[in-house]
């Protein structure tokens, strides 16, 4: 258990898929911030007697909640990591969150699906960092469209010919008609600590790293 945490720490999770995960890992280490998942529009959660305050945020902007401050530490995907190259320090794998980052066409496509043999595409994707360096790699010149969401639908509207988007299991790619053609990077859920707390609230966030590590085994 959490017994004795002092330190005023304030703690981003991120919405979504992931926040499951992150909820389950601090109630195994004595935190209990399952309000977060009930249906509210809360976004703070305090826990007074721990001196622990929890933010529910959007997973990519975590890392700037970090960066300057405004967060103490976080849980992020690696991929969102890569993407934004923060000035924050990541000590943890978690272990859950997993995903991978791919590129996917329209099953029906009449372009080649080896990378190697491309010359011009369109690319719509939420990782535009990410995909111009894969693309690059492969010396292939790439358009790339950013969207913030529904990456799957721009194929298929004639938006864009391929997509560089997270998938997990696969079923949303399959339900839209586009299939994987290459794997760019494997991704997990992150603990990142903003520099500056690593150092002023050294004692309680070193005590919840050791919980987190015995946990996760």
């Amino acid at each position: 258990m959490a017994a004795g945490l002092v330190g005023d720490i304030t703690i981003a999770l991120p919405k979504g898929r992931t926040l499951a995960g992150a909820l389950a890992l601090f109630k195994k280490i004595g935190l209990d911030c399952a309000e977060l998942m009930q249906e509210s529009r809360k976004l703070i959660l305090h826990l007074p007697e721990r001196r622990i305050r929890f933010l529910l945020l959007r997973g990519s902007d975590i890392p700037t909640y970090v960066e300057y401050g405004a967060a103490d530490m976080g849980i992020v995907g690696k991929d969102v990591l890569l993407e934004q190259l923060k000035d924050i320090y990541e000590p943890l794998d978690l272990q859950f969150g997993a995903c991978r980052l791919v590129v996917a066409r329209p099953q029906e496509h009449r372009r080649p699906v080896d990378a190697v043999t491309w010359s011009h595409i369109k690319v719509a994707t939420t990782y535009p960092r990410l995909a111009e360096e894969h693309f690059s790699k492969k010396g292939v010149q790439a358009e790339l469209i950013y969207l913030r969401g529904s990456v799957e639908l721009a194929p298929l509207v004639g938006l864009c010919d391929y997509v560089v988007d997270l998938v997990d299991t696969g079923r949303t790619l399959k339900e839209n008609g586009l299939i994987e053609v290459e794997e760019i990077m494997r991704s997990s859920a992150r603990l990142v600590l903003n520099r500056a707390s690593q150092k002023t609230k050294y004692e309680p966030i070193t005590q919840l790293i050791h919980q987190m590590r015995a946990y996760l085994g």
